[in-house]
């Protein structure tokens, strides 16, 4: 496989490492980033991954991702810089 996507896969990975434990969508998280880590050791090793496998549980990762930052950015400061929901 070429270095792009395997680098991609790093750093969805990494992004999903990331979401906070208080995070709603935490344990989704760690799930699919289990799945993606199997996935990239076995192909940095040379086994066959199963690419329709591979996009959807990369698309399911990056879900999580944009609905962790939709939870994040239902926040925002008022005038006296705290927090209140839009």
């Amino acid at each position: 496989m070429d270095e792009e996507p395997l680098a991609l896969l790093r750093m969805l990975i990494a992004r999903l490492e990331r979401i906070s434990a208080d995070s709603y969508w935490a344990h989704r998280a760690s799930g699919i980033r289990g799945t993606l880590l199997k996935m990239l050791d076995d192909l940095e090793s040379g086994k066959t991954v199963s690419g329709i496998e591979l996009r959807l549980v990369t698309n399911q990762g990056y879900e999580v991702l944009l609905s962790a930052i939709k939870d994040l950015t239902k926040f925002k400061y008022n005038r006296n810089n705290h927090f209140h929901p839009h």
